[in-house]
This record gives structure tokens, C-alpha cells and sequence, in this order.
């Protein structure tokens, strides 16, 4: 259990930036009125920009 739990914890920031910095990413975008780069939609972009900064924050084990 306490292996599960470290898994978990540790893919936390990636899913953190899956789950939330991606759908307000999107909204920030729709709500600015900017078009996302590649005629991506905003929620693609939102995505992306979340799954990278997640990612990141994952490896390095901090945000900044």
C-alpha cells in the first residue's frame, strides 16, 4: 500500500496539471479572445501547456 501511495504521489504534479491547469488554461484563453498557435483548440492547447508544466514540476519536484 505504501508503494501504491508513493506512485501515486509522485505522478501527483502531472496530473495536477492535467486535471487543473489545463481546463483554466483554456478558459483563460477563450476569455482573452486569443486564437491558440497551430489552430489548436483551446482546451488542446490548455492540455499541452498542462501536461508540460506537470511534467516538469514532476521531474524537478518543484513548480518553479
Amino acid at each position: 500500500m505504501q508503494q501504491a501511495l508513493k506512485g501515486i504521489f509522485f505522478v501527483m504534479p502531472l496530473l495536477f496539471g492535467i486535471g487543473f491547469i489545463a481546463p483554466v488554461t483554456a478558459e483563460l484563453i477563450v476569455l482573452a479572445g486569443i486564437a491558440p498557435p497551430l489552430a489548436l483548440s483551446p482546451l488542446a492547447a490548455g492540455l499541452i501547456f498542462g501536461s508540460l508544466w506537470g511534467g516538469y514540476a514532476t521531474i524537478k519536484g518543484s513548480w518553479l
